[in-house]
């Protein structure tokens, strides 16, 4: 380990969710700054009970949970080096006690990913403390009508990044400098090479939870905005769309709606379930095609799926609602955007037509813009040197 190295913790939801693309997001960090020669342990103490995806409920036995979380770290030996707090009996499972006390209070920098942590304050023995909103428009939403709970949370951080790189002026202003940063993608665990099934997919679920409304605007799900796009199917034929999609927790999914307008449907739990399940499906699609949340389009704060990152790292070409992302990142080849159902059969056309010089650009949209190694950089940096 260089001198430069750091002592660094990460959060996250890897076994609270034990769900491919969930883990791929949070491992992510951690994997790539270990790469990066930083001392780095992940802790996950959210306060929530976590979800059983067999039995497809809360989970009071974490058996299942702590063993899918320790079977991640342990493939990519990091082993040893995670702790994860069950709430139902307020237990603590992989660092001992002792040892991770320690960890806590010499870390240089807490990086809490997606706000997870239930009391961040129970933390700031570590030098720094990093919040990273992937969530934008509905973060600061909160922020903005007063839920000063919530508020208490964010002000913890020395420093607040979000995957909002448009903000402020796109959405309620919330009194807070937010530093624009992405989700960093490891890119030498995508596969270009990988052969397709000559389909367009995603993985979404439709919808996380209720629309927020701020000053008489209201700010939705994925379902508020697919319904624009229902008839896409027969406009970008002879393409095949496929969703991964489950119906989330407050809407139900229209599976015979979906099916009777030419979608095909299939359970992520069957092809998307773990780490090396998700990554073959993304590696296996011939392209994305997705909407956003209706939130992230309204709201225009740039937002961009990390999801879509890793299509992209897997050298897929990506064809997704524009949230404002075309300001910052660079689209039209490889990267499409569309904002009406005219300019997303045509962006499928395009793809399908010229599919080879799309799915080397994709890659190289990866290479350049969400590239593990030069976003976990800068914003190591930029959190150590925040005033």
């Amino acid at each position: 380990m260089s001198e430069s190295s750091l002592r660094i913790i990460v959060t996250g939801l890897i076994a609270q969710f034990p769900l491919g693309g969930m883990t791929w997001d949070f491992l992510q960090y951690v994997l790539g700054l270990h790469r990066l020669g930083h001392d780095v342990w992940y802790v996950e103490d959210t306060g929530q009970f976590p979800y059983h995806p067999i039995e497809e409920g809360l989970a009071r036995d974490p058996a299942f949970n702590v063993a899918y979380l320790a079977r991640a770290f342990e493939r990519f030996g990091l082993e040893g080096r995670w702790a994860y707090r069950f709430p139902w009996e307020d237990r603590w499972f992989g660092l001992p006690e002792a040892r991770r006390a320690e960890v806590v209070r010499t870390a240089d920098l807490l990086i809490n990913v997606s706000g997870t942590l239930e009391r961040p304050a129970d933390y700031r023995a570590a030098r720094r403390m990093a919040y990273i909103d992937t969530d934008p428009v509905f973060t600061q939403v909160k922020l903005a009508r007063g839920q000063q709970d919530f508020a208490k949370l964010i002000d913890v951080h020395d420093v607040r990044f979000s995957f909002g790189e448009r903000l402020p002026g796109t959405a309620p202003d919330t009194g807070h400098e937010w530093v624009p940063t992405r989700q960093p993608v490891v890119l030498d665990e995508w596969r270009p090479e990988r052969p397709h099934r000559g389909r367009f997919t995603t993985v979404m679920t439709w919808a996380s939870y209720n629309p927020v409304e701020f000053e008489g605007r209201a700010y939705g799900q994925k379902d508020v905005e697919f319904q624009r796009f229902l008839d896409l199917p027969a406009r970008a034929a002879p393409a095949v769309l496929e969703l991964a999609a489950n119906k989330g927790k407050k809407r139900s999914l229209p599976i015979d709606l979906l099916r009777h307008k030419g979608w095909r449907v299939v359970d992520p739990l069957e092809v998307a379930a773990d780490l090396d399940g998700y990554r073959d499906y993304l590696e296996g699609s011939m392209a994305e095609w997705s909407v956003a949340k209706h939130g992230y389009v309204a709201g225009r704060a740039g937002w961009f799926s990390g999801r879509s990152a890793c299509y992209l790292a897997a050298g897929r070409p990506v064809v997704v609602q524009d949230t404002g992302f075309q300001d910052v990142l660079p689209a039209g080849e490889g990267l499409l955007a569309f904002a009406t159902i005219d300019e997303a059969a045509a962006a499928i056309g395009d793809v399908t037509a010229r599919y080879e010089v799309h799915a080397r650009a994709a890659r190289a949209v990866a290479e350049e813009w969400f590239d593990a190694r030069k976003i976990l950089v800068r914003l190591v940096e930029r959190a150590m040197a925040a005033g």
